[in-house]
């Protein structure tokens, strides 16, 4: 069953590439408004997420705007990812430039590994791809998919833009291989994540179990952590930006310091969704590890 969905889908897929560029991206964005209005579970999760981070601060129409928005966004990624397999990457990416490039030079030319501490925020699977084809290929961790037709898809979507990749389960050695090489790696630092493998810090005004993966990766292999965001005024054209190199603490207490990278990553993230909400993906139970009673449903 999982194959006859995945070859229909194929085939919708050619007859949407067959359309003029603007006249699917409509058709991408009207599956948008159409999830708006008939996903009300997911819709609740904006609305839930929104009431925990910013309590009475956000009025109804601020929420509805950010939720049709997070829609929008969820069917856009989905449209890059389609196209990258179709366009050149210089083609789908002539339309993005560079801010703070000099940050990243920097690193190279220590030849020093780096570590790109990212989120769910905007066109995410553009930046990836961008990132990876005109700076620094890098490695990136995915989870397992239960449908193997659709993951394959996904993978093979990222190959010809000279990224790998590695399972989230076992992504150990692989991580480790790339850095002691001097290579790079993205890491998304905004996902749920299992309070026994992680530590605590503040992520938006509220204690959370946050992964510790680039903290200690950093420590280990004196990885540069650089944060870099992709944002648009548009939808049409893009810039990916990337922040000052984070600096965190080397002290003897292994511990604390990669508790204090963490808060360090965590922070930049919290100011830069709170600088502008609406592109971080919202869609998703970000804190239903520490706080599940903010999603029962009323």
């Amino acid at each position: 069953m999982q194959r006859i969905g995945f070859y229909l889908f194929l085939s919708l897929e050619k007859f949407l590439m067959f359309l003029p560029k603007k006249t699917r991206r409509s058709f991408f964005e009207s599956l948008g408004v159409l999830a708006y209005y008939i996903s009300t579970r997911y819709g609740k999760v904006v609305e839930q997420n929104l009431r925990f981070v910013f309590e009475d601060s956000i009025t109804p129409e601020q929420i509805d705007e950010i939720k049709r928005y997070s829609f929008k966004q969820m069917l856009i990624n989905f449209l890059h990812t389609m196209e990258s397999r179709y366009y050149t990457p210089d083609e789908i990416t002539q339309n993005i430039t560079f801010e703070n490039l000099e940050i990243v030079q920097k690193a190279q030319q220590e030849k020093r590994p780096i570590i790109f501490v990212t989120a769910h925020y905007g066109a995410w699977e553009l930046a990836g791809r961008a990132l990876s084809y005109k700076i620094e290929p890098i490695l990136i961790i995915y989870k397992k998919m239960k449908n193997k037709f659709f993951e394959n898809y996904l993978l093979s979507s990222r190959e010809k833009w000279k990224m790998t990749y590695a399972e989230r389960h076992g992504a150990t050695r692989a991580m480790m291989k790339t850095l002691r090489k001097g290579g790079a790696m993205a890491i998304l630092i905004d996902t749920n994540v299992n309070k026994n493998e992680a530590v605590k810090v503040k992520f938006l005004g509220h204690e959370i179990s946050q992964i510790k993966t680039t903290a200690y990766f950093a420590r280990k292999y004196n990885a540069a952590l650089i944060p870099a965001l992709i944002h648009t005024e548009d939808d049409e054209n893009y810039t990916i930006r990337f922040d000052s190199e984070i600096v965190p603490p080397k002290t003897d207490n292994e511990e604390r310091d990669i508790q204090v990278s963490m808060q360090m990553q965590t922070d930049w993230l919290s100011k830069e969704i709170l600088k502008e909400p609406k592109p971080w993906f919202w869609l998703h139970r970000r804190f239903k590890e520490d706080y599940p009673e903010i999603y029962k449903r009323n």
